[in-house]
Parts: C-alpha cells; sequence; structure tokens
C-alpha cells in the first residue's frame, strides 16, 4: 500500500486552478485515498520558505506562473529538459537522507506535443509560429523541435524582452526568427503549426485580422478561459484546426501524475474531471 502523501500547486493567484481537479480525479482513480491535493497562493517572495518546508509527506508540486523560473534555483537537481528550457513547472520531492531531495521537471513540453498532435500535428513541420516570449513559450519552442520544426517564428510584443526566450532557444539548438507582433498576421497565414502563449484576450485583435482570410494549419492557444479563446473560434472559422489549452493542461498534469505517483496516471479519468469543471 501506498504511503498517504501530499501534493499541491503554487501559484500566484490561484483561485482559477484546475489542477486540484485533475490530480485528485486521479488519485480517487488509481486508489490513493490518502493522498492530498491543495492549492497555495504563494508569491516569488514567499516561495523559498514555502520550498523549505516540504518534508517526506510530500510527494511533488506543481508549479505554475510567475514562478517557474524563479523555483529553478530552489531545486537539487533540475532534469535536463527543464535546465534546457529555463523552466521547471513541477517539482519531485524524493525521500531519504536527513532531508528530501528536490528535483526540478518540465511536464509543459509533453503537454504542448500531446495537444497538437491530438489536433493532428505530425513530425516534420514545414513552418511553425510562437506567439509570445515568456515562460511557456520556451516550452513551446522545445514542444516544436520535437515535432521538426528548429526554426520558428516568433512574434513578441516587446523585441526588447527576448534575452531570455533567445538563450533558451541557443540552448536547445533552436534558431528562432524574432518579429513584431505587428507582423503576426503574416506569420500565421503561412504556418501549419502555431502555438499561442498570450495572455487571455492579448490576441483578440489578431482574431479580427483572421476575418476572411484562409488557413490550414493547427493552432494550439494555450488560454482556456474561456474555453475556447476568440483567436481559436477565428481560426477553426478560417479552415484551420484548433486545439484547446485545456488540453495541454490535461496532458501536462497526466506526466505531472506520473512523475509524482510512479503509476501511469488514468488520462480517461483526469480527462472527464476537466469536462465537468469546465462545463461539460
Amino acid at each position: 500500500m501506498t504511503a498517504p502523501r501530499r501534493a499541491a500547486v503554487l501559484g500566484h493567484p490561484i483561485g482559477h486552478s484546475l489542477s486540484p481537479r485533475l490530480h485528485r480525479a486521479a488519485y480517487a482513480a488509481l486508489g490513493l485515498a490518502d493522498w492530498q491535493y491543495q492549492a497555495y497562493d504563494v508569491t516569488e517572495e514567499q516561495l523559498a520558505a514555502f520550498v523549505a518546508g516540504l518534508d517526506e509527506s510530500w510527494a511533488g508540486l506543481s508549479v505554475t506562473m510567475p514562478l517557474k523560473q524563479a523555483v529553478m534555483a530552489l531545486m537539487d537537481h533540475v532534469e535536463p529538459l527543464a535546465s534546457v528550457v529555463g523552466a521547471v513547472n513541477t517539482v519531485i520531492v524524493q525521500g531519504g537522507g536527513r532531508r528530501p531531495t528536490l528535483v526540478g521537471a518540465n511536464t509543459d513540453v509533453h503537454g504542448i506535443v500531446a495537444a497538437l498532435r491530438e489536433g493532428g500535428a505530425a513530425g516534420g513541420s514545414a513552418g511553425a509560429a510562437v506567439l509570445g516570449a515568456g515562460a511557456t513559450a520556451s516550452s513551446a519552442l522545445a514542444a516544436l523541435a520535437e515535432l521538426g520544426c528548429t526554426a520558428p517564428r516568433v512574434y513578441v510584443r516587446a523585441l526588447g524582452r527576448t534575452g531570455p526566450l533567445a538563450r533558451a532557444a541557443h540552448r536547445m539548438g533552436i534558431e528562432p526568427v524574432f518579429r513584431p507582433m505587428a507582423e503576426a498576421l503574416d506569420g500565421l497565414l503561412s504556418s501549419d503549426l502555431v502555438v499561442s502563449t498570450l495572455p487571455p484576450g492579448v490576441a483578440d485583435p489578431l482574431a479580427a485580422d483572421l476575418a476572411g482570410r484562409s488557413v490550414t494549419g493547427v493552432l494550439l492557444d494555450v488560454a482556456y478561459d474561456p474555453r475556447r479563446t476568440r483567436l481559436g473560434d477565428a481560426w477553426v472559422g478560417s479552415g484551420g484546426i484548433t486545439v484547446d489549452g485545456e488540453r495541454m493542461l490535461l496532458h501536462q498534469a497526466v506526466e505531472q501524475v506520473r512523475l509524482m505517483t510512479g503509476r501511469p496516471a488514468p488520462l480517461t479519468a483526469m480527462d472527464a474531471a476537466l469536462g465537468q469543471a469546465l462545463g461539460g
């Protein structure tokens, strides 16, 4: 029998997180009735103290914005993918010794790849675009590289703030081309894979610009509030395939459950819980 363990999602603010629904559904399906999963509102200033308080009763943490980069310095080990990407969204707590060992991992890349494949994306992409330059954009670059695109176009609101993403791309062996957001429409029209990492609503002007245009590729908009964004609606209306952000959320959580419990995650049960949380 597996001993009771604790896990949690950390972020600021955190009230919107669906991670508790997904992980608790997984625990129930796996028969881990004594496992607990909570949500904690933690700022960057509070993060170090929270992590220092972890003991062997903990299985792991899900880490969301704005903590994905700050948490890296608090790990005993960072897995190669997370190190290359420059973002940790999963902390695995391993027992032994006077205190547990903390391992930082990244399951966002897995989530993006799995979500794009749900939309029909395959390897050998001829062209790809990323909207945004934050921590999730770095994971998007790694995911696109796994799908065969090593020279994507990245459209950003401020070219002067692309340094961290450019350095992450260099570590991955990827050569993105950075362009201002004003040029994004042409990039969308010529790409067969698009990942938008922009906050909800920021891509709405692009959605309006897509009216009357024709696209054929797959779009993943990582935002999922609303469940189908205006950009997603416009993409479908222009002939493309949209994968809603909830699919990335689901698949990255599936990988987190596997890492924290050591068991294959119950995808069907977690998918059902996600559907219920989003209103069917």
